[in-house]
């Protein structure tokens, strides 16, 4: 038997995918039609003998209810639950505090995710490999630009043997080309390798304790707390690359992360080229008397959209959203409840929950071209050229022009705004 353990954060952990996450946590959030953590479950699903997979987070217990809920309906040989971390133990102090649960029943081997990543997601290859060599875990690694590679985790992999010999957290200087993608399978004898860490670790800080004690430096602050926080990337991986113990995976499908609000349109667009190329049931078909649909497009059963209106590529459109004649929308998510009225365009764009565009009005953002350049939205107060976002309830008015702007929630906009921050 096999598990899956789902690391989805919580509120405070979204602070750049707002303005989005102020209305709906960031796992939930829908790209490509689906949550963003849906298209996890959905790639556990098919991992031969996955029988549990266990989110675990920040979050208040009800907040993933009616979304697990409705997993267990679509997924129903897979149990679902949700542990609530209740103090702050770092990326992998949640997973070593809940092991007793994540334990029973004995799996064989136990996933670990991310969730603000979009990939391809090829768990089966993935545990093929890790079973083939033996090693206590591995880490599914993808290859990145040269130039960007100090954003990520880097791993330094003998590619012969799959043998990660090194791993080093955002490196100041270059270190390897191959970054970490959040994504990790596990033996159940990791649990008394990180217990073995944790032991060291209080070792230690006893030490530095005592020391600091003898020269009257003792300080009575977080230090106990700091001691049960457990990072998986400097304290756990770090550890098992110099033991030996890790291997790496190369992912030669698409990965992006998602973690601002501007990285969800390219997510959006991966996850529906990725369906068109499924035959997926997801996407709209073109039909006789229009829309006009370009590339791949998402189009709920409850939005209305009128026959002279063009949509696409990579455009999802959500529940009860109406799309008046003539109007343009491509590269974009609109989600519910958004009405759109006539001849208006929509292009690089996230509109927000209940919002309203005008007659001829426009809300176009610049099209992302590579997958480093959408952490920073703002610079120095102003908005960069990007994704342009409203937030819920956001009105523009007839022949107003919205561009590379970030609208908080439950704004009129009446005047052209350009690279604007509006609070």
């Amino acid at each position: 038997m096999n598990k899956a353990v789902i690391l989805v954060g919580g509120p405070s952990r979204a602070t750049r995918f707002r303005p989005l996450s102020m209305h709906l946590p960031q796992p939930l959030f829908p790209v490509g039609g689906q949550p963003i953590i849906w298209h996890q479950i959905k790639a556990l699903s098919g991992v031969d003998g996955l029988r549990e997979i266990i989110l675990i987070g920040f979050f208040e217990d009800h907040v993933f209810q009616p979304f697990l809920s409705k997993c267990q309906d679509e997924f129903p040989e897979i149990t679902f639950k949700y542990l609530r971390e209740y103090s702050q133990l770092g990326t992998a102090g949640g997973f070593f505090h809940f092991r007793d649960q994540i334990l029973r029943g004995g799996p064989k081997n136990i996933f670990m995710l991310y969730t603000d990543i979009c990939c391809s997601f090829p768990l089966g290859e993935l545990l093929a490999q890790h079973e083939r060599h033996g090693r206590l875990g591995t880490i599914m690694v993808t290859k990145v630009d040269r130039a960007s590679a100090h954003l990520y985790g880097c791993v330094v992999v003998d590619h012969e043997t799959k043998l990660a010999e090194h791993y080093v957290e955002k490196p100041e200087t270059y270190v390897s080309d191959m970054a970490s993608t959040g994504v990790f399978v596990f033996d159940q004898e990791i649990f008394q390798f990180m217990a073995r860490v944790m032991e060291k670790r209080a070792i230690e800080f006893e030490h530095e304790r005592a020391q600091e004690s003898a020269y009257g430096r003792c300080d009575d602050g977080d230090g106990a707390q700091d001691v049960n926080r457990l990072r998986l990337e400097q304290d756990i991986l770090r550890a098992m690359a110099a033991d030996k113990k890790l291997s790496a995976y190369l992912c030669t499908g698409f990965w992006r992360q998602i973690k601002s609000s501007a990285s969800a349109v390219p997510a959006n667009a991966l996850y529906l080229q990725k369906a068109s190329t499924s035959d997926s049931a997801l996407l709209a078909k073109p039909r006789s008397g229009g829309p006009e649909l370009t590339g791949a497009v998402y189009i709920h059963p409850s939005a209305q959209i009128h026959p002279t209106a063009r949509l696409g590529p990579n455009v999802s459109i959500h529940a009860r959203v109406v799309v008046g004649p003539g109007v343009r929308i491509n590269d974009s998510i609109i989600l519910d409840n958004v009405h759109i009225k006539d001849n208006a365009a929509i292009l690089h764009a996230i509109v927000g929950w209940d919002g309203r565009i005008g007659k001829w009005g426009r809300v176009e953002g610049s099209k992302i071209t590579s997958a480093d350049d959408i952490d920073e939205v703002t610079h120095s107060g102003i908005k960069l050229n990007s994704i342009c976002i409203l937030g819920k309830d956001v009105h523009v008015k007839d022949e107003v022009f919205i561009r590379n702007s970030i609208v908080l929630p439950h704004k009129e906009l009446a005047s052209n705004k350009h690279n604007e921050v509006i609070m």
